[in-house]
């Protein structure tokens, strides 16, 4: 279930800074007529971190909703707080999501026993499938491979999104268990893909999503040349969307495309013109605008 083209969906705001539900559902459609084979609501793509917790809880009931069984919705709910963590991750278990992607526990910066700890009483306590979620840039914290080895033990534990952009310790983590790896970094879905990933949590899937989809599902069938042929025509997008603290220029990217309004919360904040004149031309050469 939890393979392919993930997308990290956005989640817009309008002019006054509240959710904009009319252009999330949009997004929904767009992301299923294209191909797109799950969503993830409410990650770090998502401004998560501005969200406030019913907030959240409305933003994954709605995406469930509105997918209606199409895709697998993974609803992120994860938090610092392993009792706050658990609370989401209920939440999103009673409403129908298919899974909950967890981040790392941020600023408090746990050991690897107490990752481990977090994880096991989440997975134990809600029951329904976890997805692991490592990314060392947001969290000031690495997960090792063998705490994940540890925690692919653990019933409900049955993925992890990997976003160190190591590919030693991507390698390390397949060679020491049997968990799924999903790519957390677009520009080395292909690599990971190479070492034995299942696919990505994608932030370009945002704004091309057949072609991430088709990326994956080609390296799948077999059809080296032609995924690698996407990577490369993809790389200067990948690049682009991180010219900027993610999701300032995915934003700028949709609203240029007409698909959102390019609205943040604070901290986050607009793009800077001269990023933003290099990402327009990334768009433009790719023909998105």
């Amino acid at each position: 279930m939890f393979d392919g083209s993930i997308v990290a969906v956005v989640t817009p705001f309008d002019e006054k800074g509240e959710i904009d539900f009319e252009s999330l559902e949009n997004l929904i459609e767009f992301h299923i007529s294209e191909k797109t084979d799950g969503i993830v609501p409410c990650g770090c793509t998502g401004e998560a971190a501005t969200l406030n917790h019913a907030e959240q809880k409305k933003i994954i009931e709605f995406v469930v909703e509105k997918v209606n069984g199409r895709i697998p919705v993974v609803a992120g709910t994860g938090s610092n707080s392993t009792k706050e963590s658990i609370d989401l991750t209920s939440f999103a278990k009673k409403v129908g999501a298919d899974a909950a992607l967890i981040i790392t526990p941020y600023y408090n910066k746990p050991t690897p026993e107490g990752q481990y700890l977090h994880y096991k009483k989440i997975a134990e306590e809600v029951g329904m499938p976890v997805i692991l979620y490592n990314v060392p840039g947001r969290t000031g914290t690495n997960m090792l491979p063998e705490t994940i080895a540890r925690l692919s033990k653990v019933p409900n534990i049955v993925a992890i999104k990997e976003a160190n952009p190591s590919l030693d310790q991507v390698s390390k983590i397949i060679s020491l268990c049997d968990i799924t790896v999903l790519s957390g970094n677009d520009s080395v879905t292909l690599p990971i893909l190479s070492v034995g990933g299942k696919g990505v949590i994608s932030v370009a899937a945002n704004v091309v999503p057949r072609q991430v989809h088709e990326l994956v599902s080609n390296f799948k069938k077999g059809k080296l040349e032609e995924a690698q042929k996407i990577h490369l025509e993809l790389f200067p997008l990948f690049e682009a969307l991180f010219y900027e603290t993610n999701p300032i220029p995915l934003k700028e990217a949709l609203a240029l495309m007409g698909k959102i309004q390019p609205h943040l919360r604070l901290p986050l904040c607009r793009m800077g013109e001269e990023s933003k004149a290099r990402l327009v031309k990334v768009i433009k050469d790719l023909g998105l605008i």
